[in-house]
C-alpha cells in the first residue's frame, strides 16, 4: 500500500512525517530546508509509493489567517505545481509546535534536546499525520 506524507512548512524548516506502507502509524521522516521540499520530494517519491500529501495550514482560532498562512500557500500551489497529479490536503496545525515540544519533555529529552527546533518540526508533521489517520 502507498504511504501518505505529511508537511510542517516554515519559512527555514520543514518537517516531514510518512505512515508505514499500511497507513497504520505516523513517523518522523525528516527535517529539511524548506528550499529543497520539491527536490527532496521529487527524490523521496522515486523511492516510495506515496498516495497523499497533508499540509499543515496555520489558521489562528477565529479561522483567521496567521502571518505564516501565505508562506504555506505558497508552497501547497508549489507544490500542486510540481505534483498536479498528487492528492494533496490541508490539515488543521494549530497547537502542533507546542504539542511536539510536550511529547520531548515527556519523552525525557535534556533541554538543548528540545531547543532543536529541526526536531520539533518533524515531531509537529508526525502528530498532524497520526490525527489525521485517527480521524
Amino acid at each position: 500500500m502507498p504511504r501518505i506524507l505529511s508537511i510542517d512548512y516554515g519559512l527555514k524548516r520543514t518537517g516531514i512525517a510518512v505512515t508505514d506502507p499500511f497507513q497504520i502509524i505516523a513517523t518522523g521522516l525528516t527535517t529539511i530546508d524548506s528550499k529543497q521540499l520539491i527536490p527532496f520530494l521529487k527524490d523521496y517519491f522515486l523511492r516510495e509509493e506515496v498516495e497523499k500529501i497533508i499540509i499543515g495550514l496555520p489558521k489562528n482560532w477565529d479561522e483567521t489567517d496567521t502571518h505564516a498562512t501565505p508562506l504555506v500557500e505558497k508552497a501547497i500551489k508549489n507544490l500542486k505545481k510540481s505534483f498536479p497529479n498528487m492528492p494533496l490536503e490541508t490539515v488543521d496545525e494549530r497547537f502542533t509546535s507546542k504539542m511536539a515540544k510536550d511529547a520531548m519533555l515527556e519523552m525525557g529529552l535534556k533541554k538543548m534536546q528540545r531547543r532543536n527546533k529541526a526536531l520539533v518540526d518533524e515531531i509537529a508533521a508526525t502528530i498532524m499525520l497520526q490525527e489525521y489517520l485517527n480521524r
